[in-house]
């Protein structure tokens, strides 16, 4: 069974409503292939190395978090840029491309499945004024100390995060974004989160959390962006009679 890619499209716009969101880079089609779909590989990053697997898959369609045409990149379709364009236009392969939307969905996004999958209980956005915020704030069933909390999320994500302690008190109430929102930290400690979790770090991060007295977890930015792309796929799937396969790319950050 196939779907037409326009009505693919159709359904990640209407479901993931990008408009709302000011982003890097271009949401949705970034490259047009095929008018008929099948099979969909999702990934969370546009590499090289998932093309080929959505070649050796044979899909019609790779849906992606990280796609490309960022904000300040090279225009030039040069080098490895040209090689991806070049595989993707051979083998008559689109690409799909959701950021900030996927990350803020309040079913498919990356943080809702990081609460699925840490068992927290969401309380509201990190953004309280926006019902699609792209960072949470919940709470856990019982305490944890911030060594257990680490090797909790260590045993869900399957690698151990940083932990950098900047508190000794246990943990409740978490804030938490995927990817690179080390920067939200500030924010995390004015909504009371005991502990605030995103994918990566940066070196002025260590010194906030230390003197903002908040436990802080850099669990990578690939770890942390796996779900929503997967749910989506799957989503699509059901609701178009099509085929899905998630084909995670090991990447340590």
């Amino acid at each position: 069974m196939t779907a037409r890619l326009t009505e693919i499209i159709e359904l990640c716009e209407t479901t993931l409503e990008p408009a709302r969101y000011r982003d890097y880079c271009p949401n949705g089609l970034q490259v047009e292939g095929t008018e008929r779909v099948g099979k969909i590989v999702s990934g969370v990053t546009a590499s090289q190395a998932l093309i080929d697997a959505a070649i050796e898959q044979q899909a019609q369609l790779v849906l992606v978090h990280h796609g490309y045409f960022w904000k300040g990149e090279n225009p030039q379709i040069v080098g490895m840029k040209r090689k991806r364009l070049k595989a993707l236009l051979e083998n008559d392969i689109s690409l799909l491309a959701y950021h900030l939307p996927l990350d803020g969905h309040p079913e498919l996004g990356n943080n809702a499945r990081l609460a699925r999958l840490l068992e927290l209980h969401v309380l509201q956005g990190m953004e309280p004024e926006n019902d699609r915020s792209i960072g949470l704030v919940g709470e856990l069933s019982e305490a944890m100390t911030g060594a257990e909390f680490g090797a909790f999320v260590g045993s869900k994500l399957g690698r151990l995060p940083l932990h950098v302690a900047g508190s000794d008190k246990t943990i409740k109430r978490v804030a938490w974004c995927s990817g690179a929102a080390q920067s939200m930290i500030d924010q995390a400690v004015e909504l009371g989160a005991d502990a605030f979790l995103t994918g990566e770090v940066s070196e002025p991060t260590v010194h906030s959390a230390r003197e903002l007295g908040i436990h802080f977890y850099a669990a990578g930015h690939h770890a942390t962006e796996r779900y929503g792309v997967q749910a989506l796929g799957e989503f699509l799937a059901a609701q178009l009679g099509i085929e899905h396969v998630f084909v995670d790319i090991d990447n340590p950050v």
